[in-house]
Formats: C-alpha cells, structure tokens, sequence
C-alpha cells in the first residue's frame, strides 16, 4: 500500500516537526535560563501541566485520525471528511472548557499539585501559566488539523504550518526576553500569538475542497454520535493514558521540588534535551498511526505487520544516531544553558544515562504500541501504560529518590524501569496478534 517513497514523503516531514518543537523548546529554556535558574524552574513547572492538557488533545486527535484512516482504508472519503469534522468540533468545545477550568484552579494548581515551592519560582509559574492557559483551545485545534493531514499521508503541509508557528514563537522569544528584557511573560506571549496563528492557518487549508479528507462547505456541524463514539473509542483511552502519564509525571515533580533548586534546574534542562534524545521515535511514530490505520481499514494485516517492523528499524537507527550524538556533545550543551557546576554535572550523568535507555528500550515502549492503537487495541495500551506508571513511575521514584536518596537521578532510573515493563508486555500483545480481531 505504501512505497519506500511514500514513507519518505511520510516520515521526513514529520522528523522536521518534531526537531522544530524540540528546538523552540530549548531555545525557550536557553533563553528563560538568562532570566535565572528560578525562571527556569517555574516555567518547567507550568509545562508539565501544558504539556499534559496538550498530550490530552494529541491523544483525542489521533483518534480522529485513526477514524478517518480507517475509513481512507475502505475507500470511503466522505466518512472520512465526517470524522474530522466532528473531531474538529469536539476537540474546540472541549479545549474552552478546560482553559476556563486551567484559569479557575490555576492557584489551587501550583499550591497543591507541585507542593512546596520556593517564592521566586511560585511567582514566574503563576505568570506563565495565566499567559499560555490562553493558548490550550488553539494548539488544540492546530492538533487536530495536524493529525488529519496525517491521516491523508500529508505531514508536509502540517510540518509547514509548525514551521510558521515555531518561527514566531522563537522570534517572539528573542525580542521580547533579550529586547524588552519582559522575563518569563516574554516567553509566555509568543507562545499564545504562534498557536493562534497556527490554529488559523491550518483550519482554512483543511476548507480546501480537493483535498481527500476536508470540512466540508455548507455542511451544518453538530454533534453525530456514531462517530464521536468511534473517535472517543480510540481518542479516550489514548487521552485517558498520556494524561494519567502526564499527572504522574506531575507528581514525581513535585518530589523533585523537594530535592532543591539545583535539582529542579537539572530535572527542567534533562526534561528539555530528552524530547530531541526521542525525536526519531516520536516523528516516525505518527507514521505508524498513518500507515497501520490505513492498512488495517483495507484489511491488510500483512502489510500492518511488514511496516511496524519496517518502521521500527527505521527508529532504532535514528535513535542510535541521535543518542550518540548527545552523548558527545553534552559539555557544550550545559555551557548553552549557563548552568552552575553541580546543575551541570547532574544534567550530564541524566542525559548519558537516558541517551543509553533511549537506544535500548524506547522504541519497543512508546513506538510499537502506535500499531496496536492504530488498529484499534487502546484498552490493552492503557492498563499496561496506567499499572506501569503506578508501580514503577511512581512507586520506585519514592523508593530510590527518597528513601534510597539517589535524589533527582534515581527518579529517572525509575521511569526507565518503567520503560522496560511497557516494553515487555508490549511485544507479546503484539506477537500474539489479538490487535488484528479488534472491532469498533
């Protein structure tokens, strides 16, 4: 169904996505980092809670694009159009009400969730996190049209579409930190105008009516249950376990916060650099949601089969790749980020350690369960992912972190742990073949 070009036209789009994401991400922090290690740590605080909202909204948006591939599968176009449209407007309706919860509860959120933070931190989280909770609806909605494009095998367009974001977002960064000197709300500001853009852009491209999978002119939109059941049937689970994963993640922070500031600056950096250590994973990833969907609507389990194995090599090779080259270079990397002597020489053992693990067991944890969801196998992904996290993200965190006091290092060699139990169960669900006798 696919040909080596067609992957090529898949895959190198979605690589150049993932690399300007992580790149603002660490421009962000490079440049925060001139702010102070304070800064630093308040708005990695607030991005754990962002980037939960927007794992949420990915996960609802990968069900939509499960939907319409499946229905591209069958040949069938104009249901395909159908389930985007309905996701479109389910993600929307959905998105506003948990920005208006997110503003509501922000304080609460700081106060609670994080436990105790020191006053200089407190005060640049509780800025940022007013600025960007803005900005949830309209990543939401850019995600969304991000991930139908996929479903069409269309990454180009979506990659082009984060380029504009991802351009305004860093040229907003340099003028209004390093210009206006505006501290952690010049960071925040940027951010809020490059989503609303984005959600712009990619809603009136996705109006154009030769495209395989549009929103359809003059068509009146409301709520068709079949479908959003469909989407919900994928989207839910999906969203049910990277937010779960996200909260855990969470919590674990608000252990680190125990551990003192130079814990907390090493954890935020090691946080920013890890999303480039995984972009070879994350990028060909969606690939595999686009070409097992499709597949499996066509009934072609053979082939589901053939390019899972395919595209995994293709992610094993460019993690090495990655890896290795973060491993070399991570002295200049703790200079970029004018960290202290003992910040920098935690967040150098962190990424030598995690580049290893990420060579090792990532693909098999996080990549090879796109097949599983693709085809319609979520509840499995999600107990797995759900009983994991509880035991070993969570559980040995407490247990080397503070009760074996490894500090900040041993909550990382927890979520490792972690990695290799998914891992595990993992492949025998996907060896076993139950996936391919889901049906929705």
């Amino acid at each position: 169904m696919f040909t080596k070009q067609d992957l090529r036209k898949l895959i190198l789009p979605l690589i150049i996505e993932q690399v300007l994401l992580v790149a603002v991400g660490m421009a962000d922090t490079i440049m925060i980092s001139s702010v102070g290690e304070a800064a630093v740590s308040g708005v990695s605080l607030v991005d754990t809670v962002n980037v939960l909202l927007i794992n949420l909204f990915t996960a609802l948006a990968t069900g939509g694009a499960v939907v319409a591939g499946h229905s591209l599968g069958e040949g069938s176009k104009e249901r395909a159009c159908e389930a985007a449209e309905q996701l479109l407007m389910f993600v929307s309706l959905a998105s506003i009400g948990i920005m208006l919860v997110l503003l509501a509860g922000r304080s609460w959120i700081l106060t609670h969730v994080f436990g105790k933070i020191e006053a200089d931190v407190m005060a640049d989280a509780r800025l940022y996190l007013l600025i960007t909770a803005f900005s949830i609806p309209f990543i939401a909605v850019y995600n969304a049209g991000a991930a139908i494009f996929r479903a069409m095998s269309d990454s180009r367009t979506s990659m082009l579409v984060s380029l504009i974001m991802n351009g305004v977002n860093i040229a907003g960064n340099a003028l209004l930190i390093y210009g206006l000197k505006m501290g952690v709300e010049g960071a925040a500001i940027p951010t809020l105008v490059s989503r609303i853009l984005a959600a712009v852009i990619i809603t009136v491209l996705l109006r154009n009516q030769g495209l395989d999978i549009h929103l359809r002119r003059g068509e009146k939109l409301y709520p068709k249950k079949k479908i959003i059941r469909k989407i919900c049937f994928i989207g839910i689970p999906n969203s049910l376990e990277n937010s779960v994963f996200q909260l855990g993640k969470i919590m674990v922070l608000s252990l680190v916060t125990s551990f003192g500031t130079t814990a907390l600056a090493a954890n935020a950096v090691a946080n920013n650099i890890a999303l480039f250590q995984i972009i070879p994973g994350m990028a060909i990833g969606y690939g595999i949601v686009t070409v097992v969907s499709q597949c499996v609507g066509a009934r072609q389990y053979d082939e589901a089969r053939y390019y899972t194995k395919l595209l995994l090599k293709y992610i094993y090779a460019g993690m090495w790749i990655v890896n290795l080259v973060v491993i070399f270079i991570c002295p200049l990397i703790v200079r970029a980020y004018h960290l202290s002597a003992a910040t920098g020489g935690l967040t150098t053992k962190i990424l030598i350690y995690h580049a290893f693990c990420c060579m090792a067991i990532w693909p098999l944890s996080f990549s090879l369960p796109n097949t599983l969801r693709a085809a319609g196998d979520v509840k499995v992904t999600m107990i797995v992912s759900l009983v994991s996290m509880w035991i070993f993200r969570i559980g040995f965190s407490f247990l080397l972190g503070r009760y074996l006091q490894w500090g900040v290092f041993g909550i990382w060699v927890a979520m490792t742990i972690d990695w290799l139990f998914r891992a595990i169960l993992f492949v025998l669900r996907y060896w076993r073949g139950k996936w391919q006798e889901i049906r929705f």
